[in-house]
């Protein structure tokens, strides 16, 4: 198949374009091409804009991954209206190329975050569970709905929300693990908070499942089938690591050091992927320890 992946030198970018340009041909959408060469290999074709195109006639799917990291920088008005512009401008476009399309691609998947769902307290959720009205679901409600304007008879669109991601050499856990190594690792603030997460190799493959099914279409949950709290996230790391994990980050400290943001690692959800089950995919790190312990060599 050719395909076309946007956000393909990010985290889970990188390792999607790896995986699928051994069977695949896949051209890559950046600012940088030179840069991104140095990143991808010389495997993948690259583009520098989508105005370079009329139409995708010449792509079967479309991977659309891009917009500025979540994590960044503080939520100030200006960077908040660069988080939905990054995410928005990108998949509008892809949305009107493909209906511009007189052969268009047989299939558009698109990001999204499980920030969709809002701050959800202990509830359980899954893919139909209402929205609690606030920053993240106002960028994801509008990020998938300009994706699914590409949705007809010749096009499915499949929106992938997407929670925290596992693997050692980029996201959240990159990030932890200095201190959770050092033994300064805890919960934070109340612990209590659910944090949905899924390996990054389950990530890949539920993506590679979402091409191949045509039948799949919609909004997928793309986290482990067992949530768990911020508390026992810590636990589990810090006994995968065999080191202590009880000193706790308060709220408020948080609060000061990154605004608004803070609010991605104090609230939380506990979401379930029924979708994807439903549909057949199976994980194959289903629970938080399996997953750490493979990613992490002990």
């Amino acid at each position: 198949m050719n395909i076309l992946i946007t956000g393909g030198t990010g985290f889970i970018g990188r390792q999607l374009v790896a995986l699928l340009s051994t069977h695949h041909q896949i051209t890559v959408l950046t600012r940088n091409p030179t840069r991104a060469a140095e990143n991808l290999g010389s495997r993948p074709e690259f583009i520098f804009s989508l105005e370079q195109l009329n139409d995708l006639n010449d792509y079967d799917l479309i991977i659309n991954l891009a917009g500025e990291p979540i994590v960044q920088k503080r939520w100030t008005t200006e960077h908040k209206n660069t988080l939905c512009k990054s995410r928005w401008d990108i998949t509008a476009k892809l949305s009107e190329l493909i209906l511009n399309s007189s052969e268009p691609p047989s299939c558009f998947i698109s990001a999204s975050a499980i920030g969709y769902y809002g701050r959800q307290n202990a509830t359980s959720i899954s893919e139909g569970s209402p929205p609690t009205p606030e920053f993240t679901h106002h960028l994801c409600h509008e990020w998938e709905r300009l994706a699914l304007l590409a949705q007809n008879d010749n096009t499915r669109v499949c929106i992938l929300r997407i929670g925290v991601v596992l693997g050692c050499k980029g996201g959240a856990l990159e990030k932890m693990l200095p201190l959770f190594k050092y033994g300064l690792g805890g919960p934070i603030s109340s612990g209590k908070q659910g944090m949905s997460w899924i390996h990054e190799r389950d990530l890949l493959r539920l993506i590679q499942f979402l091409m191949s099914h045509q039948d799949c279409r919609g909004v997928f949950n793309a986290t482990a089938p067992n949530p768990v709290s911020n508390r026992e996230l810590s636990k589990t790391l810090g006994r995968v690591l065999k080191r202590p994990a009880f000193i706790p980050m308060p709220s408020f400290v948080l609060k000061m050091l990154m605004g608004e943001m803070s609010d991605l690692l104090t609230e939380g959800q506990y979401v379930s992927p029924q979708k994807a089950m439903g549909a057949g995919f199976e994980f194959n790190y289903p629970t938080l320890n399996n997953a750490l312990t493979q990613i992490l060599g002990t």
